[in-house]
């Protein structure tokens, strides 16, 4: 005989199931009172850094609009896993974001194969934050006068010419093996663990190139030491509207070396949270104080949605799979 409950268990019944209901979904699950408590963001960068320098000036605004103390932690080194797995152990709630750039979204799968760790199945992204293009740099005394100089010499003597990188696998690197795939010259890579390092060493003749943003070489270039040769993407950049593109530089056009950086979320954040997240970020970016501060580091402040992160992400992964394939590249 089937049991019917009664008129008073329905009741009873109903009443539990919104307890665990509650149970189930943590204070602020549903945004309007996100954040309870104070929130810390991981990031992958160092201190004094660029990406630190303008994510502790979003986090500083969020805090005006939260009324909860945002606290920027840097977790530098490991290929990024460092930051990531400080964030993976804290609780899906939004009050633990993790800042990462697109490299850590697109390359690490197939850097890191043993590892078998896809960061986008372990992080939801919940905001943008800015993209950044690439220079090509070259030491002041450098012969070379535009990017078809360089092509020139790496022609004329295969395996000769040196670039240097800020790391295995990073934009520095990957870009340097895509204008490698798309003019057919063979280059020597020389990986650096300090960047500060790197551009030193490009000034004094060390390594002939590299790729470089603003806010990590504009000591050296501003000294004198160091020059653009072009920026590898589709326009100039009004920070330097003097500096050609490389398809005017005597390259080739189709290459556009830059990363993008977002905040992103261990999986299981109620969809809630992540959107007031994504919308409160986006104020912060609106702000003109903000927005001019980026521009000094020649940072563009992105107001993508998460799944044009997503789209982004997903269109870097396949250019690096094959690169990475390409080059027979591997952190394992």
């Amino acid at each position: 005989m089937r049991f019917l409950p009664t008129p008073r268990r329905r009741l009873l019944l109903a009443a539990l199931s919104l307890a665990w209901a509650s149970l189930a979904w943590p204070a602020g699950a549903q945004g309007s009172d996100f954040p309870s408590k104070p929130v810390t963001v991981y990031t992958a960068f160092a201190v004094g850094s660029g990406p630190d320098a303008v994510l502790r000036l979003v986090a500083n605004r969020l805090a005006l609009q939260w009324k909860q103390s945002v606290t920027v932690d840097n977790r530098p080194g490991g290929g990024g896993f460092i930051a990531i797995e400080a964030a993976r152990r804290a609780a899906p709630d939004g009050h633990s974001l993790v800042q990462l750039d697109s490299e850590h979204l697109a390359a690490l799968p197939s850097l890191y194969k043993s590892r078998n760790f896809d960061t986008l199945k372990a992080f939801d992204p919940v905001a943008p934050l800015f993209r950044t293009p690439f220079m090509v740099a070259v030491s002041a005394q450098s012969p070379w006068k535009n990017v078809s100089d360089l092509l020139a010499a790496a022609k004329a003597k295969p395996g000769s010419v040196s670039y240097g990188s800020w790391g295995v696998g990073s934009p520095g690197h990957l870009g340097a093996e895509w204008l490698e795939m798309l003019t057919g010259v063979e280059m020597v890579h020389a990986p650096y663990k300090e960047v500060s390092q790197l551009y030193t060493s490009v000034a004094n003749g060390d390594v002939a190139w590299s790729f470089a943003s603003i806010p990590s070489s504009q000591g050296v270039y501003k000294a004198g030491k160091l020059r653009y040769l072009a920026v590898a993407a589709p326009k100039r950049i009004p920070q330097l509207p003097e500096v050609p593109t490389v398809a005017e530089a005597g390259g080739p056009a189709a290459l556009d070396v830059n990363s993008f950086v977002s905040l992103l979320a261990p999986k299981g954040v109620p969809a809630p949270v992540r959107a007031k997240i994504h919308a409160d970020v986006l104020k912060v970016l609106a702000e003109p104080e903000v927005r001019e501060r980026f521009n000094t580091f020649a940072f563009e402040p992105l107001n993508w949605s998460v799944d044009e992160i997503l789209k982004n992400a997903d269109t870097k992964a396949q250019q690096y799979q094959a690169l990475i394939k390409k080059a027979n590249i591997s952190l394992d």
